[in-house]
């Protein structure tokens, strides 16, 4: 048995909940409690439970109400909580600090060379003094400078003979400033020095004793 009761449609005669005011089928309006309602037996049954329906709320409360625990605490005067920790007793997981950045290693380019002087002049020298034509015999050794212009020029010196036949010529010593020139064979050749693309001559004159 539903509390709610039925009616049914004057339109369609189709049964609908009571309390719609509407026909949920074909929309016409409800006219007072419709073509058929419950008899007044049904209505009498409907009041009885929810009489019966309230006592039992009613009861249940007053069960709750009258068994529940009593608060353990009660007479025992002011609850007193347990003091905070002391903040500074409190170990705080360490933190993890990044690596301090790397220093990269400052890298001083080399100082470009100073630009060397140009060569100006180069000279032949015998004994400290300028030739330009040596006569010597076969067998000897003429020892000969060269004499560069300006001073401390750092290009390198080179000695050349025209006719190997004729007279060698050996450097003396690293900075080809000083060689030797030495006679093979009767003849003429020309002695050459060159430095930064300056060049000096003298001709070697060869006898034999």
């Amino acid at each position: 048995m539903s509390i709610v009761g039925e009616t049914k449609c004057a339109r369609c005669d189709r049964k609908y909940s009571g309390v719609r005011s509407r026909c949920p089928y074909c929309g016409a309006r409800r006219i007072g409690r419709g073509k058929y309602s419950e008899d007044a037996d049904n209505a009498k049954g409907k009041v009885m439970i929810g009489v019966l329906v309230m006592a039992a709320l009613v009861l249940a409360t007053g069960f709750l109400i009258f068994t529940a625990p009593e608060d353990p605490n009660a007479g025992l005067g002011p609850v007193v909580s347990a003091p905070d920790p002391d903040p500074g007793e409190i170990e705080d997981d360490p933190i993890e600090l990044p690596p301090p950045p790397v220093e990269q290693p400052t890298i001083t380019p080399p100082e470009p060379p100073a630009p060397q002087p140009a060569v100006t002049s180069v000279t032949i020298t015998y004994n400290g003094r300028k030739r330009d034509d040596i006569t010597e015999f076969v067998g000897t050794n003429v020892p000969l400078g060269a004499r560069v212009e300006p001073p401390g020029i750092q290009e390198e010196i080179i000695w050349m003979s025209s006719d190997r036949n004729i007279f060698e010529v050996f450097p003396n010593n690293d900075a080809g400033t000083a060689a030797t020139v030495r006679p093979v064979d009767r003849g003429t050749a020309t002695l050459t020095v060159s430095v930064g693309g300056v060049e000096a001559t003298c001709i070697i004159r060869v006898r034999v004793r």
